[in-house]
């Protein structure tokens, strides 16, 4: 049987020390939210009332910002990398079902893709015990998704913090056009 070499142990040893550096830092955000009273990591608080992470290039999300902040809402938009933008939703838990092309934060809420201001208004209002809203994919005629007359039909939907979803709204068409 071969005897690890040095550099091998060297590198073993680096890998526990870096593995036990990150569980001491997870364990110093997760203190430092009990002792504020807050649950919400660093990185998701926002001074406006909405944190919206979003790539540079992705001309709907701008789109959605804008109708936000006309809706009266202030929101603080940060730019990043597809990479950085897929790191984030995997660490708030969004499964590949509930994705859409950017993600914000809200007083402890995900709210994932074109939701309506409405049901961001009614969530924060009803404060029901769930991790978020989302409206998966990119819905024609959804906020930030408007294209002239063109309307798809799309459910906003809310998630639990275990995956489970249920229909928290239902739009069927454009507003102002009928039932």
């Amino acid at each position: 049987m071969k005897r690890p070499t040095r550099l091998a142990l060297l590198a073993g040893t680096f890998l526990l020390a870096a593995a036990g550096a990150w569980m001491l830092a997870q364990a110093a955000v997760a203190d430092k939210s009990a002792a504020d009273g807050s649950s919400i990591p660093e990185w998701q608080q926002t001074e406006q009332d909405m944190k919206v992470f979003k790539t540079p290039q992705c001309g709907c999300c701008t789109d959605w910002v804008v109708y936000l902040r006309e809706q009266g809402m202030s929101v603080e938009a940060v730019d990043v990398t597809h990479q950085q933008l897929n790191q984030i939703k995997m660490e708030v838990g969004l499964s590949r079902e509930l994705a859409s092309c950017h993600t914000g934060f809200i007083d402890g809420y995900v709210i994932e893709g074109h939701v309506p201001h409405e049901d961001v208004l009614r969530l924060l209002d009803e404060r029901p015990d769930v991790a978020g809203l989302a409206v998966p994919g990119m819905p024609v005629g959804s906020p930030g998704m408007e294209m002239g007359d063109r309307f798809d039909p799309y459910h906003v939907l809310s998630f639990s913090r275990s995956g489970d979803t249920e229909i928290f709204s239902t739009y069927h068409q454009l507003e102002g056009t009928g039932d």
